[in-house]
């Protein structure tokens, strides 16, 4: 099991056709401009390209604007679709970003999620996922600095080789993993980490467990290692000061979310209520006592992971959706990186051993008094000192 976990907001982006998109945009900047300053770990951007719900076609160009906003965060793509493009241009484009945001780049990398993306561009959805293995061999190589030459029926590499390399010697690549084995798989063979999307699909309880084993035993395969530590769960998340002003807020949000983009766009069929989809562990809507409850339940069914990314969304308005982001860097995040620890032992220390202490006290009060030349007053005890 990780020892500690690292948090970020994963936005695929997600916002309801009628928005001006501009301002969407805008927004979410702000959000990962925000995420930096609580002093969360990290931030991924998705690839989309029809559809109106997911209106970032370029993670890279995103991110190098958030970049400008912000000092510390990491900062990913979630994901590239990898089969909408030549791997030369993926591996040479991250390793811009890495200079760029001075060595924040992550590279989250997958099939591609919309249909309708690909059949724009003449991609067979059945060629995909192979695809993507492919291109992720070919830009694995590059990064770590060889001469790669590699034929393919959709690609050419000649004696290729990047002219820059990672600023810190790598960038840290994780797989999209959603309902199909594909994506664990996918991580295991190239010993890559992993971005269980899948986590926070409706539709019951994910033995989460069950799909780690599956990368497991690909790693071993191949002769890789899969690493707790680079898998991270991604789940809506929305917190509040209690559980039904948290309920309230994204109520309206998730239904419009549901109708215009999971059932429109995604043919999704299930009608999972929102205390439904709280009680599988697919959302966590609450308050900070009920994430970190929830957190402690994951922990504990797969085993053991490395990071949580909140994803992103626009169920409750924008000042509460940065509500929730303080409330989990305030109240949650603290239970899980230890930072807690050493304070509460401060604390508990002090507390049980404060009846030793009401002597010295006194002691130290008397002399002041006979300092100064003054009597005590009789009715100054420890209980009334303050």
């Amino acid at each position: 099991m990780a020892k500690s976990l690292s948090f970020g907001t994963f936005l695929a982006p997600y916002h309801p056709l009628g928005e001006n998109p501009l301002l969407s945009m805008q927004r979410d900047l702000e959000i990962i401009a925000y995420c930096d300053e609580l002093g969360f770990d990290e931030a991924w951007i998705g690839e989309h390209h029809s559809a109106a719900w997911e209106t970032v076609s370029d993670p890279a160009v995103f991110l190098a604007a958030a970049g400008e906003r912000t000092t510390r965060i990491r900062l990913g793509s979630g994901v590239v679709s990898l089969p909408y493009h030549h791997p030369f241009m993926v591996a040479d484009r991250f390793v811009q970003l890495d200079y760029l945001t001075r060595g924040r780049a992550m590279l989250g990398v997958g099939p591609g999620a919309l249909v309708s993306d690909a059949v724009m561009m003449g991609i067979e959805p059945v060629t995909q996922r192979g695809r993507m293995e492919e291109a992720l061999g070919v830009i694995i190589r590059l990064l770590d600095g060889e001469t790669v030459n590699h034929s393919s029926d959709w690609f050419q590499l000649n004696d290729a080789h990047l002219q820059m390399l990672p600023l810190n010697g790598s960038i840290p690549i994780a797989v999209a993993s959603t309902t199909s084995p594909a994506g664990m798989v996918c991580a295991g063979h190239h010993g890559v980490g992993v971005l269980s999307l899948g986590a926070g699909l409706i539709g019951g309880k994910k033995d989460l467990q069950a799909q780690w084993a599956l990368g497991e035993e690909a790693a071993r395969a191949a002769g890789k290692t899969m690493k707790r530590e680079e898998w991270r769960l991604v789940i809506r998340v929305h917190l509040a000061e209690s559980r039904q002003e948290a309920m309230d807020q994204v109520r309206e949000g998730r239904e419009r979310e549901r109708e215009g983009y999971f059932r429109k766009v995604a043919g999704l069929r299930n009608d999972h209520t929102l205390e439904q989809e709280i009680e599988d562990d697919a959302s966590i809507v609450g308050t900070p006592d009920d994430m970190i409850e929830a957190l402690h339940r994951f922990q504990s069914s797969t085993g053991g992971f490395g990071g949580f990314l909140v994803l992103g969304n626009d169920w409750a308005n924008h000042q509460d959706t940065l509500r929730s982001y303080e409330l989990i860097a305030r109240q949650v995040i603290p239970v899980f990186n230890g930072m807690l620890e050493p304070l509460q032992h401060s604390y508990d220390t002090v507390v049980n051993n404060k009846r030793s202490f009401a002597e010295p006290v006194m002691k130290a009060i008397r002399r002041a008094y006979e300092d100064a030349g003054q009597e005590i007053p009789e009715n100054l005890t420890p209980k009334n000192l303050r």
